[in-house]
């Protein structure tokens, strides 16, 4: 019989010594049996946008009317993402890793009955190796988590992140005991620097040495020294952040916490956004049990070291994802980045020094305490170390989260874990590094993914957004997809970025429309060298990067678009098509019924016509038509 017993979530006593919480784990280890089966369903923002909480509901419901001797527990053992969101809702069956996908309600009572009753999995549910046809039982056999290796994540999808007892199972806080009972502030930002660690937010600055600069400005000025966790995601398509917020805060917390004992800092705060409901309630859990244990607060488990922080929401602006526009965000003052001549470390938070990380680099850092410098440098490339967690999403078959060594190639990332593009199409390119990133083409998908060989390709790490493409895409609508949003999401503060991202978008559509003229292409890289030098932030110096990147690998598209006043994809409306091919249509009416202008006639099993004068290109026709019969040039 299957056994799955409940996790107390209260947490109403205080951690006093170290000793206190090795006891407390030795407990919680103490009364789990690690042979019991435990059915979790993932309770990430896709999968609950996909029913997952009515799927937990359901199988507690069958559960009981099974009159099994067994309690599934999904809502006190909820996790965050499993990464495998195209395939959501998720159930899996820990121990032995059963993993099922697109699980709904009306799934449940067979599930209860052959796995939990008969002992056999339902293959309906199970994931098809697409080559193959083949089922796969087990999630580690899967391609999608086979060639990843999930570090920072891996507690995500088997811990409550807000049951601190599932935490503390997992090992967690006991970096933090490490460094308050046997490594001094320099020890731990020595073993920080000699882990080759890069800030994951986007600049990719020496984690090591930002904290010691840091240090040494605090020394130097007596006074507050600031903590701060940048969770201000807002690049289209990532989630990286927001998963690892939403899934492990406590890995988020203890890594501020080892940085704060490192660089002498008794006050930090965790900068989300608003948008981001789950990861804020979720962290708020988190802080408020970690308080009440001991683990927050002052003369933290005894040892003499006090540390606290606070959670700040932000409006969602683009912009306060820069350092300093971000403290003043804090401050309460408007979202605007200030000149870089006087870094954060010396003066930063209202003035004093302070150390801003992305919340994956914090995450990073406990498991360097606990590994080895050593260990983590052996990950990665020469100059990027340990692993990197990506957003892949985009016209690709498996679309989620995954998390790779540095130096993985393009090519293996999309291929291998990614499935490749849908059938019918061809790879064509990857936007990496959000909206101030670049495009790189299918002819250098052999390079690896590492921060230098990123920015010599003319793209970026970022945060870890990637965004595939196929061949259906534009890559003169892409940049001027990109150059839109990067406007909309500019604070204004200085010329360069207010009004030359303007200009670039115009000179954009005058390609769109098949009007312009070569020495426009010369203007359109002049300029965007402009913004990038005079720009007063990371994000007007880095804006012209997707028009940079398209124009030195798809230069050919945006001369298609002026000299032969073509699309090659077939995307920008002014220079596209619509027709029906009367050999290929059968009349079935779907285009007509669906088409907003009326622009499609013709009788029913009889071939119908398009009258390209109402046309307005929306593109419904194509979408709806199953024989291929409407066709786009």
């Amino acid at each position: 019989m299957v056994q799955v017993s409940t996790a107390l979530k209260s947490n109403d006593f205080r951690l006093a010594t170290p000793a206190a919480l090795a006891a407390y784990r030795e407990s919680i280890l103490a009364e789990r049996d690690p042979n019991r089966t435990i059915i979790i369903v993932c309770h990430g923002t896709g999968c609950r946008a996909n029913n997952s909480p009515k799927v937990a509901d359901a199988l507690r419901r069958a559960v009981a009317a099974a009159g099994l001797n067994a309690q599934v527990i999904p809502e006190i053992k909820d996790t965050g993402c499993h990464g495998f969101c195209s395939r959501g809702p998720l159930v899996v069956f820990q121990p032995s890793g059963l993993f099922y996908q697109k699980v709904q309600p009306e799934d449940v009572e067979e599930i209860v009955q052959k796995t939990l009753i008969e002992g056999t999995p339902v293959e309906r549910l199970l994931y098809a190796d697409p080559e193959t046809g083949e089922h796969v039982v087990h999630d580690r056999d899967i391609p999608f988590y086979k060639y990843q290796q999930r570090l920072v994540l891996s507690n995500i999808g088997k811990i409550d992140p807000v049951d601190l007892r599932d935490t503390i199972a997992a090992g967690g806080y006991q970096s933090l005991v490490k460094v308050l009972t046997s490594m001094t502030p320099d020890e731990v930002i020595t073993m920080v620097e000699d882990s080759g660690l890069r800030g994951r937010g986007g600049g990719g600055f020496l984690t090591g040495r930002k904290w010691r600069m840091t240090a040494e400005h605090g020394r130097e000025t007596p006074g507050p020294v600031y903590i701060l966790a940048n969770g201000d995601e807002g690049d289209p398509g990532a989630f990286m952040d927001r998963t690892l917020m939403e899934g492990d805060p406590h890995a988020v917390l203890e890594g501020m916490l080892i940085g704060a004992y490192a660089i002498g800092s008794s006050e930090g705060y965790i900068y989300v956004r608003a948008e981001y409901p789950l990861a804020v309630k979720t962290l708020r859990q988190a802080i408020l049990s970690a308080r009440e244990a001991g683990l927050l607060g002052e003369n933290i488990l005894g040892t003499g070291f006090s540390f606290d922080l606070k959670l700040n929401l932000g409006g969602g602006a683009f912009v306060c994802g820069e350092s300093t526009a971000l403290m003043a965000s804090i401050e309460g003052k408007p979202g605007e980045p200030r000149a870089k001549y006087i870094h954060t470390v010396e003066k930063g938070l209202w003035g004093r020094p302070s150390n801003l990380n992305n919340v994956e680099t914090w995450a990073n850092v406990p498991l360097i305490i606990a590994k080895g410098a050593d260990w983590y440098r052996d990950i990665g490339t020469e100059g990027s170390k340990g692993t990197k967690i990506f957003s892949l999403v985009g016209q690709v078959k498996n679309v989620g989260l995954v998390e790779v060594p540095m130096g993985v190639t393009i090519k293996d990332l999309v291929l291998r874990i990614g499935g490749g593009v849908p059938e019918g199409r061809e790879f064509k390119a990857i936007q990496i590094g959000g909206p101030s990133g670049g495009c790189i083409p299918q002819a250098h998908w052999d390079l690896p993914i590492d921060f230098d060989s990123l920015w010599d390709a003319g793209a970026m790490m970022g945060s870890g957004g990637m965004i595939v493409m196929d061949n259906s895409t534009c890559m003169v609508d892409v940049a001027k997809y990109f150059l839109e949003f990067l406007i909309d999401e500019s604070c204004g503060k200085c010329i360069p970025c207010r009004l030359g991202l303007q200009r670039m978008r115009e000179v954009l559509k005058e390609f769109s429309a098949g009007r312009g003229s070569l020495e426009d292409l010369e203007e359109l890289d002049s300029l965007a060298r402009a913004i990038k030098d005079g720009s007063l932030c990371a994000l007007g110096g880095s804006a012209p990067n997707p028009v940079l990147a398209t124009l030195r690998y798809f230069r050919d598209e945006y001369e298609a678009h002026i000299l032969h006043h073509k699309c090659p994809a077939a995307v920008c409306k002014e220079l596209i098509t619509y027709a029906i091919n009367p050999e290929l249509c059968n009349g079935c009416t779907a285009c007509a019924r669906e088409c907003p202008q009326g622009a499609i006639t013709g009788t029913k099993k009889e071939p119908h016509a398009l009258n390209a004068s109402l046309c307005i290109k929306c593109g419904i026709c194509f979408e709806v038509c199953k024989f291929g019969a409407v066709t786009v040039a």
